[in-house]
C-alpha cells in the first residue's frame, strides 16, 4: 500500500515492504534503549537483541531454501548462539540493514514464473515452495519485530515506574 516498488513482482513487493516497515519500526521503538535494556530480559521476554539477531539469521537461513539450498555448518552453528549472545545496539543496526540489503537483493533474483516451485526446509525437508518461503520470511519477521518492540515498550514502562 505503498505504491513504491511498483517494477517488481507483488509477492517480492510485499516482502520488500516488510522489511522497510521492520527497519522502521524497529529505528523507532527500539534504537533509543541503551545497551543494556537492549539485552535485558523483563519478566522472562527473550530480549530486543536476540529478536534483532534471530531476524539477521532468519532472513539468511530461509533465503537460503527459497534457494533451493541446504543450510551449511556456519549457519546452522549461528543458529544454536543467538539465544546467549550480548549485543551492541548500533553493530547490530547496521548487520541488520546490510542483512536487509543482502536479502533484498537475493529476492530480486527470484523469477515470479518460479513461485509455485518445491522447496524443502531444514533436517525433515518438510515441503514449501518458494512462493511459501516467501510470505513465511515477511511473516517471520514481522512477527520478531512485534515481539522486540513489546519488549521494548516494557522496557519503556518499567522505566517510568521506576523515576
Amino acid at each position: 500500500m505503498r505504491g513504491t516498488l511498483t517494477e517488481v513482482p507483488a509477492i517480492f513487493r510485499a516482502v520488500l515492504h516488510a522489511f522497510e516497515l521492520a527497519q522502521e519500526d524497529i529505528r523507532r521503538w527500539c534504537v533509543p534503549l541503551t545497551k543494556t535494556d537492549w539485552n535485558a530480559r523483563p519478566f522472562g521476554l527473550p530480549s530486543v537483541a536476540f529478536h534483532i539477531r534471530h531476524i539477521i539469521g532468519s532472513l539468511d537461513r530461509l533465503l537460503t531454501y527459497a534457494e533451493g539450498r541446504e543450510l551449511t555448518s556456519e549457519q546452522l552453528a549461528a543458529l544454536r548462539t543467538e539465544i546467549d549472545l550480548e549485543e551492541e545496539p548500533d553493530p547490530l543496526m547496521q548487520e541488520l540493514d546490510a542483512a536487509i540489503k543482502r536479502s533484498s537483493q537475493r529476492i530480486h533474483s527470484f523469477f515470479a514464473s518460479n513461485l509455485e516451485e518445491s522447496r524443502f526446509v531444514g533436517k525433515k525437508r518438510l515441503p514449501a515452495t518458494l512462493a511459501g518461503l516467501l510470505i513465511h520470511l515477511a511473516d517471520h519477521t514481522q512477527r520478531h519485530v512485534g515481539q522486540a518492540i513489546t519488549t521494548a515498550k516494557v522496557l519503556v514502562v518499567l522505566a517510568e515506574t521506576r523515576s
